[in-house]
């Protein structure tokens, strides 16, 4: 499935500025299915959601780029996704209704959560692309809420196919900036289970890919989509790291560098302040791609996960990760890299390195730092308290946890 349009000129403006992320207060309750009765919940998968990620590829959209995740090695996840979260929804609220779409649009992840569905009359092509899922939300009738699992292109999809009811994203994708998406599957499973009507307006952004793999991030405000109230569990929108006081990411980085030791290898991902530790020690890394270096070279730039697999098997290393702003995610949101796989073997031998400015820190609200690789014994490796680096000879101690913890499979 691909997002292969580009934005409507009148649908698409300028971001606003972090007070419009924040959620509108609850809109009153529509009619939903409370206690006995049998609640329907829509969904729909985008099957390759998330597939150029761990392909350091900075998205999925287009078959070209799909292709070539393949290539790289990377396998479709976005249906084990939502699996979990169908899963989670039985678990809490059995005999829910699931309506979805023939195949790997939905009907594989509802039959592997031990759900019967009701399937659309409605055949998605093969490969499936962004038309299939505008037509499905738009085929979405008399359902109570509509679960959709993707990014932040498939997002705007459902945006597009003007969804009839509330919905709530099961994050898959690459990037998830947009506040429509819950913490986690399971996360999303459980406030299916427990929604009682009440919603909240949520913001949908995307990017230009193509722009955005040539290192310019420049997420855009593409509309909102009504959401369950419930914003405690939802990841909210990112926000940029304008407000950070000059020179933070430098002061940051030279504490990164004074404390990095020979012999070591360091995995740096992605953003400007693990750019900065690049620039401290003289090298070209990337700003958006996971890079290696040890000893003050340079060992590998832009690698994926499987070239990160052998990298990091290669003696003491340490990942050094940003945190998104607004968010507080570490890990599972533009590392996928950093895939479960990579985490143990970095964790075994090194640790995790958090990265993140004072401004930043402030701005969760005491919310804690996330990981969500997709894997809940590797998130767990990283959780309790981490001391983040905020500064030269600065740092502050940080609870981080899996974003699955509250609601475990």
């Amino acid at each position: 499935m691909t997002a292969d349009r580009p934005m409507s000129p009148d649908a698409s403006r300028a971001l606003p500025g972090p007070a419009a992320s924040a959620p509108s207060p609850a809109a009153p309750a529509a009619p939903v299915p409370t206690g006995g009765e049998v609640l329907t919940v829509g969904l729909i998968v985008n099957p390759v959601a998330g597939i150029g990620g761990p392909a350091g590829l900075k998205g999925s959209d287009g078959a070209d780029v799909q292709r070539e995740a393949l290539a790289r090695g990377s396998r479709p996840g976005a249906g084990d996704r939502a699996a979990q979260a169908v899963r989670t929804l039985l678990a809490r609220r059995p005999g829910t209704r699931i309506r979805t779409v023939a195949g790997s649009m939905g009907e594989d992840s509802a039959r592997a959560a031990g759900a019967v569905p009701e399937l659309l009359r409605l055949v998605p092509g093969d490969p499936s692309s962004s038309r299939d899922t505008v037509a499905a939300v738009e085929a979405m009738k008399d359902i109570d809420l509509l679960l959709f699992a993707g990014g932040d292109g498939t997002a705007r999809d459902v945006l597009d196919g003007s969804p009839s009811c509330p919905v709530l994203g099961v994050p898959a994708g690459v990037k998830v900036y947009s506040g429509c998406f819950a913490l986690s599957p399971a996360t999303a499973g459980a406030t299916a289970a427990e929604f009682d009507g009440r919603t909240a307006e949520a913001e949908v952004v995307d990017l230009d890919e193509e722009t955005y793999r040539r290192g310019r991030v420049g997420p855009r405000l593409y509309g909102t989509l009504r959401v369950p109230a419930a914003r405690a569990r939802l990841s909210g929108r990112k926000v940029g790291s304008s407000s950070a006081a000059p020179g933070s990411a430098e002061s940051i980085a030279r504490e990164v560098v004074a404390r990095m030791r020979p012999g070591v290898r360091y995995v740096l991902g992605p953003g400007a302040t693990t750019m900065a530790v690049g620039r401290r020690l003289g090298l070209a890394t990337t700003l958006l791609g996971v890079d290696v270096v040890q000893d003050g070279e340079l060992v590998a730039a832009d690698v994926t996960e499987r070239e990160l697999l052998d990298l990091a098997g290669g003696g003491e290393t340490h990942a050094v990760v940003s945190v998104i702003g607004g968010q507080g995610f570490v890990l599972g949101r533009g590392n996928q890299q950093i895939s479960p796989a990579v985490l143990k073997k970095i964790m075994a031998s090194g640790g995790l390195t958090v990265l993140a400015t004072q401004q930043k820190l402030a701005g969760l609200g005491g919310r804690p730092l996330l990981a969500d690789t997709g894997d809940p014994e590797a998130d767990a490796l990283v959780g309790g308290h981490v001391s983040v680096i905020t500064g030269y000879r600065e740092s502050a101690m940080y609870r981080i946890r899996s974003a699955t913890e509250e609601f475990p499979a």
